[in-house]
């Protein structure tokens, strides 16, 4: 059962990493999700929140500026840190995004039976607790 359940999973979420917008490659789709949910992280925060060396996330986050979906502000407490922001632009993209993902498991969900939605759900509930415990 976990090899299934594991499998099925890689491959919704590969499903769901090819249904993006906006021009964004997986890296840099998941590092504006951080930033958007860090408020304004440094840049060391964001490289250890995404599992990433910093020089690859000074590369990721240069690569969001040019695109204007965030910037870098000096911390105010400290002037030799940056800190990451998401822009108007960025949020914007980010929601996007989301919709784009949402619309296509939205529709892959519409060709289901009433009684496979519901497993579906009861199965999304037990997977959110499953998720929980490994949560602090």
């Amino acid at each position: 059962m976990a090899s299934r359940l594991r499998l099925a999973v890689t491959r919704l979420h590969r499903r769901l990493r090819q249904q993006t917008a906006g021009g964004l490659t997986q890296s840099q789709a998941s590092a504006l999700a951080s930033i958007a949910k860090l408020g304004s992280p440094t840049l060391g925060a964001l490289a250890a929140c995404e599992s990433v060396r910093p020089p690859s996330m000074t590369r990721i986050v240069g690569a969001l500026e040019e695109l204007g979906y965030v910037s870098r502000v000096i911390d105010s407490t400290d002037r030799r840190v940056a800190r990451v922001t998401i822009s108007r632009e960025g949020v914007r993209v980010l929601d996007h995004n989301r919709s784009v993902k949402n619309a296509f498991l939205a529709q892959q969900l519409r060709r289901m039976a009433p009684e496979e939605r519901q497993s579906l759900g009861d199965l999304t509930v037990l997977l959110e607790r499953l998720i929980a415990r490994d949560e602090p």
